[in-house]
This record gives structure tokens, C-alpha cells and sequence, in this order.
């Protein structure tokens, strides 16, 4: 059966709504989103040629207190502007039952970005982070697949230390998000 989000069309926040009323973390957020840049004209360009697409929308499933939200939610907000792609923002807590419909690896990892018709119908997908950054959870999922074993949570710091080496001090990690998204908007 094919995924559909008409039930929650709508029922979001817009982008700047969703920022206007962050608690936590606005600030890293913020200048994730102002050290955004393009790194080519056609790049842009590519993104700009959807305005024409009145057929898509796009609800991102993201929470302010999340690490890569706060890193990967501003670049996607970014890329979309030039889109014109009508977006909205779901809090995590409050949409758990569409996020349910979106696990990965069989957790709740969030930010997940869904593109969908206008009638709700899952098209495609994105996150919750770049392929080389989720690369390390997946291997980190494959040798340790019992959340309950006494080094789990140990392991899993050593994971998140190299998630975040992966990411890289720079925003270079941006221009990987930007072309995992164009790879994605290209098939629709």
C-alpha cells in the first residue's frame, strides 16, 4: 500500500511561523540557514525551475530540540524557497502517527522530508540526515541491534562523535543535502 499524508495537508507550520516560535536552538538554526549558499548558477537554477510545479507539496517532520534538524531543516528550507513548493513544518510530538509511517532503520529519526501531490500521495523522501552522515547509524544498527545491551548507549556516543566529524565544522555538508534533493526532486 502506498503511503498518503492527505490527513495532515495543512495542518502544519509555515517555514517562518515554525522558526518565529522555536525555544530551543533558533539561533544555531538561524546560522545554518544564513551560511546557506548555492555552489553553482545551474544548481540553483534547477531548483528554480520547479516553481512551475503547482503539483507538489512538501511536509518536513522535525522537532527544535534535534541536533539534525537544527543542521539539516534550514538547508532544505533553503533550497525550497527557490522552489516555491508550498511547505509546511510538522512538530514531531504532535504528528507521531505520520511520523510512524516514515521510520528509519525501524526508529523515529527525524528530520524526514516528504514530498507528496496534492492529494497527499507519497511521491518521495528525504533524511533524516545526508547518506555519508546516515551511513555510520546504519553500520552502528547493523553491529549493535540490542538497544538493551550494556555498551549500547556507550557505542552509541561513539556513533554520534562520528555523525558529527562526518558533518564537518564547515557547511560543506549543505551542498551534499542540496544534491541528495535535487537527485530526489529530478525523479518527480
Amino acid at each position: 500500500m502506498s503511503k498518503n499524508v492527505a490527513d495532515v495537508l495543512g495542518k502544519g507550520l509555515s517555514p517562518q511561523s515554525y522558526i518565529d516560535t522555536m525555544e530551543k536552538n533558533k539561533d544555531k538554526f538561524q546560522a545554518w540557514s544564513d551560511q546557506f549558499a548555492w555552489t553553482s548558477d545551474e544548481e540553483r537554477e534547477f531548483f528554480e525551475s520547479l516553481q512551475f510545479r503547482d503539483d507538489l507539496r512538501c511536509l518536513i517532520i522535525a522537532a527544535e530540540w534535534c541536533g539534525d534538524c537544527v543542521r539539516n531543516v534550514p538547508v532544505v528550507l533553503r533550497a525550497l524557497e527557490a522552489t516555491q513548493i508550498p511547505t509546511e513544518i510538522l512538530i514531531m510530538e504532535q504528528f507521531t502517527e505520520t511520523l510512524d509511517n516514515f521510520l528509519t532503520l525501524g526508529g523515529r529519526s527525524i528530520p524526514v522530508v516528504i514530498f507528496a501531490d496534492t492529494g497527499g500521495h507519497v511521491l518521495a523522501q528525504w533524511g533524516p540526515r545526508p547518506v555519508d552522515v546516515q551511513a555510520h547509524m546504519v553500520a552502528f544498527k547493523q553491529a549493535n541491534p540490542d538497544r538493551e545491551a550494556a555498551d549500547y548507549q556507550d557505542n552509541l556516543k561513539v556513533v554520534k562523535q562520528q555523525m558529527l566529524v562526518q558533518y564537518g565544522e564547515g557547511t560543506a555538508y549543505q551542498a551534499r543535502i542540496v544534491n541528495e534533493l535535487r537527485e530526489v526532486l529530478s525523479a518527480l
